[in-house]
């Protein structure tokens, strides 16, 4: 692929072309925007239309960080698993290797995959280009579904010429299907801006049963707050545009289940519980989760149209009001108010993946590649991120509890 270069406004305005023209194309796959169609089913599960890329996804998704193991994986497809989601930096690649060992043996057209690349200050088109690449070969496929910039934190990225000027020439390749973003902090921002620039086919965002917390003053950066963490305003507005919504960190632990069962209702797990809240929103396409044994599988799948029952509501409730007290719900505003620059928010990302997900290696890392916006020494302790948070977090106790973890 010869690099070429040319004017910002033309190139711009070359790939919302692009977009357009591939949208009248598709104009059949399309549900029409603000309205939602009825689930497909097909056995026992049934797949949801992920915004106008037209692919049908299954209700749960498979995370790939960790991975379970290949039966495991091989019987969640029997069941009708059919999107997986994973990065280039999964297990140092080896998600996506074992990834691409399942597609060779069950078929490519049988799974659709979602992989993704990060882009940091260092970062040329041609490093975007070589990770992705570098992702086809260890997927052992000649094209990714959905193609996502991992971890989206500002929607100055979105239209970063380097990121444009890579993904366009990967599509020209065949490299691609759809285009995508995962985004963990300042979804207002972030999301609203990939929604509304057209180049963006679906979005992913954590998205949880702690996002009907009351808030603890009035939240300025998100009017409606769905009761909740605002999301329910970019929801509708993803959706009146066919930008497809994947929700991640659907029971916020990760590959570590905690015993819960003081909150199971009936038959049902607070997981499964939990799940059937994500799924009873049908703005959501697919709930991503993380499944390593049988137990769990039975569990998540479980949830697949069923619908949340008043007392599994409750107890849902009453779950979010006995943990949520210091559940951060990255909106960014603290990161925003700091006079120091901390990176407050990346800061509290990264103690959520040591507590709620046992994945601590992975913290370290986060943390590290933070740089100078991890340095709790430059806290003022003027108590600005706690002024400015509607839940009321203890932001000042939470980063210095990263600093002694990770620094």
């Amino acid at each position: 692929m010869k690099k070429t270069r040319q004017d910002r406004r033309t190139f711009l305005k070359t790939v919302a072309g692009g977009v357009a023209a591939w949208g009248a194309a598709s104009a059949g796959l399309i549900a029409a925007p603000g309205k939602q169609e009825a689930p497909v089913q097909r056995g026992s599960m049934l797949y949801r239309r992920l915004g106008r890329t037209g692919l049908l996804v299954s209700e749960i998704s498979l995370g790939g960080s960790p991975l379970p193991d290949p039966d495991l994986m091989r019987a969640l497809i029997d069941r009708g698993v059919n999107y997986v989601d994973t990065s280039h930096n999964y297990e140092n690649g080896n998600s996506e290797r074992r990834i691409g060992r399942l597609l060779k043996e069950i078929g490519r057209d049988n799974l659709n995959v979602g992989t993704k690349f990060h882009v940091t200050a260092r970062d040329t088109s041609a490093s975007i280009i070589s990770s992705v690449e570098g992702s086809l070969r260890r997927l052992a496929t000649d094209h990714i579904d959905v193609l996502m910039i991992h971890g989206a934190a500002s929607a100055a990225v979105l239209d970063d010429e380097r990121v444009l000027e890579a993904t366009e020439r990967l599509k020209k390749a065949g490299a691609w299907r759809f285009r995508g973003l995962s985004c963990h902090q300042n979804h207002d921002e972030v999301v609203r801006r990939a929604v509304d620039c057209g180049l963006y086919d679906m979005v992913q965002v954590g998205y949880n049963v702690f996002d009907i917390q009351e808030t603890e003053k009035e939240a300025e950066t998100y009017p409606d707050y769905l009761g909740t963490s605002g999301l329910g305003g970019l929801l509708d507005h993803a959706r009146s545009k066919g930008v497809g919504v994947v929700a991640m960190k659907t029971l916020r632990v990760g590959g570590r289940r905690q015993d819960l069962g003081k909150y199971r209702t009936g038959s049902a797990s607070i997981y499964q519980a939990m799940l059937k809240w994500v799924l009873d929103d049908e703005r959501v396409a697919s709930a991503l989760v993380e499944i390593l044994n049988r137990r769990e599988m039975d569990e998540d799948l479980g949830a697949v149209g069923a619908r949340l029952t008043p007392a599994e509501r409750a107890t849902l409730a009453c779950f979010v009001r006995e943990n949520g007290r210091d559940y951060c719900h990255m909106c960014g505003r603290c990161a925003r108010a700091c006079p120091s620059g901390v990176a407050v928010t990346g800061v509290l990302l990264c103690l959520a993946y040591h507590e709620s997900y046992g994945k601590t290696q992975r913290a370290r890392e986060t943390y590290s590649a933070l740089g100078e916006g991890s340095k709790v020494s430059s806290c003022r302790d003027c108590g600005a991120c706690e002024k400015t948070c509607p839940y009321g977090v203890s932001v000042r106790t939470r980063i210095r509890t990263a600093a002694a973890l990770f620094a």
